[in-house]
């Protein structure tokens, strides 16, 4: 988003890849080659998104919401619509979603949220330490004076593309390897989560402007509506009228901000 795309994509390659890890395991594959080949077909969807977007010109909003259609529809028409239980190896398992208790001050933790936290901290430091990050914030702002300086606008926004599907697959292996179960419906409406926690966390909607870290609270702040409507037995339908009045109020804010910069 900023350097001014969106990808829809991503809550089916969510679905997609917990799936295929999944099948590749059950059917004898070490789950960690599973995983590999994955994340390998992620780059496949990335390249096809940043391609259609770059190089023939289609809007990433259409050329993503086919993708998302695409992913969805296939998912659906091999499952049948019904969920798969995980039977593969304890690699992924141990590695990504198993709940461990420590002595210390943690608790209860599981290796995610240090996969999490980890790649948070890295992303933040690309952006904003790297030539890249600086070129992905030219790109969103003025993509033309960023190509007049020499910056290579299709390939920022194709390793953009290809990052955004490599992690929707990577947290897919890691829903799956937490709960144990492959569901075709897992994901749907997480793309508009996704818009909607990097909008509350300050990324412009017409790029060039965000942090990782603000996306982060955005995310948390979501997940705090969210655990807040269960506990307070609200029925489910209200957590998307709660997040869609606080994407609005957001997005105003962002605006006013924007104006006066």
């Amino acid at each position: 988003m900023i350097s001014g795309e969106f990808d829809l994509s991503v809550g089916s390659m969510y679905a997609f890849s917990a799936y295929v890890v999944g099948v590749l395991s059950n059917r004898g594959m070490p789950s960690l080659y599973a995983l590999m080949l994955t994340l390998g077909f992620a780059v496949i969807i990335g390249v096809i998104n940043g391609l259609f977007t770059t190089k023939f010109r289609i809007p990433s909003f259409i050329t993503t919401l086919g993708m998302m259609l695409f992913l969805r529809g296939i998912l659906y028409a091999v499952t049948g619509g019904s969920s798969v239980s995980y039977l593969g190896d304890s690699f992924i398992v141990i590695t990504l979603g198993q709940k461990f208790q420590s002595d210390g001050i943690l608790g209860y933790f599981r290796p995610s949220h240090f996969w999490y936290i980890g790649l948070l901290i890295i992303f933040s430091i690309i952006l904003t330490r790297t030539a890249y990050g600086n070129h992905v914030f030219a790109v969103g702002g003025k993509e033309e004076a960023a190509r007049a300086m020499g910056v290579n606008v299709r390939k920022i926004k194709l390793i953009n593309f290809i990052i955004c599907s490599v992690l929707a697959a990577f947290s897919g292996a890691i829903v799956l390897s937490r709960l144990l179960i492959i569901s075709p419906v897992v994901g749907e409406g997480m793309e508009l989560e996704a818009i909607a926690a990097a909008v509350i966390g300050g990324v412009s909607l017409r790029g060039g402007y965000g942090t990782i870290f603000g996306t982060f609270f955005g995310v948390i702040l979501i997940a705090m509506v969210r655990n807040g409507l269960l506990l307070a037995g609200a029925p489910p339908y209200w957590y998307s009228a709660f997040v869609g009045i606080i994407l609005l109020i957001a997005t105003l804010l962002n605006v006013k901000v924007l104006k006066r910069e």
